[in-house]
């Protein structure tokens, strides 16, 4: 089952960047226009494709989705952007993995709507100009700081999606518990939140685990114990951590003296 929240109402956290986005969706809609190119940035699992379908839904547009190393040739995303409707929002991921050249292709189409194709090959070369409709372009990145200067600058709004607040996730846990509709008690909401690195991607992945120890055990609730249990089963302690990051945490203390490692 999809965990993914469907509703403006349903998306829990990031208070900052809602409270400015739903000015922007308002000025726009009631200028019947489609909105400003958009910017997500921050760590995975924070919520930035979440927020843009809700986006998309709140302005009444089709959603079209792809991602920076989806787009190897100029061709690629010139297909897309030829065929996007009046409105629509066009949702990027990854978007700091664009070719260079494909984004000189975004330039005029994020500025003045304009498509620049290049029809044949040598002397007898020509340039094709299209005109695309209004659109909404979104993208997301974990790494804001890979994005071209050029790039950056050609987005009306940029926003950074911080780590969620331990009663944020807490919220988000009871909401995704009753969608799968698991019985869970504070303590275990607790214990998940805590485990969760303050990321809801992280926190549903637990809770699902949880989920799984709770149907074997035949448990009616799960408890704050089943919770713990299902921790130590998985090998993750209070703080979110796997093995692999007390591995690295232990060399970076021990081999390296606490650092610097490179």
């Amino acid at each position: 089952m999809a965990l993914r929240p469907t509703t403006w109402s349903d998306y829990v956290g990031q208070e900052k960047a809602k409270k400015n986005l739903r000015v922007i969706l308002d000025a726009a809609r009631k200028r019947g226009e489609p909105c400003d190119h958009l910017l997500f940035y921050g760590q995975a699992g924070l919520g930035k494709t979440t927020l843009a379908h809700l986006v998309a839904k709140e302005m009444g547009a089709g959603f079209k989705v792809t991602s920076g190393p989806a787009l190897e040739k100029m061709g690629d995303l010139a297909a897309i952007l030829s065929n996007l409707e009046k409105g629509e929002v066009l949702f990027i991921d990854e978007a700091h993995r664009l070719n260079r050249q494909i984004e000189e292709v975004l330039y005029p189409a994020l500025e003045s709507r304009k498509l620049h194709l290049v029809v044949g090959k040598g002397p007898g070369a020509r340039i094709l100009s299209l005109d695309l409709p209004p659109f909404t372009l979104i993208a997301a990145t974990t790494r804001a700081n890979l994005l071209s200067g050029p790039l950056r600058s050609r987005f009306g709004a940029s926003f950074k999606l911080d780590y969620y607040e331990v009663s944020d996730i807490e919220a988000i846990i009871r909401r995704s518990a009753k969608l799968l509709g698991l019985n869970i008690d504070d303590g275990a909401v607790m214990v998940i939140a805590r485990a969760s690195r303050f990321t809801p991607r992280a926190a549903n992945r637990l809770l699902r685990r949880v989920r799984d120890y709770s149907d074997v055990n035949n448990l009616e609730k799960v408890s704050e114990a089943a919770a713990q249990a299902t921790l130590e089963m998985l090998e993750i302690d209070h703080l979110g951590l796997e093995p692999t990051d007390r591995q690295l945490l232990k060399i970076i203390i021990e081999k390296f003296n606490g650092g610097p490692v490179g």
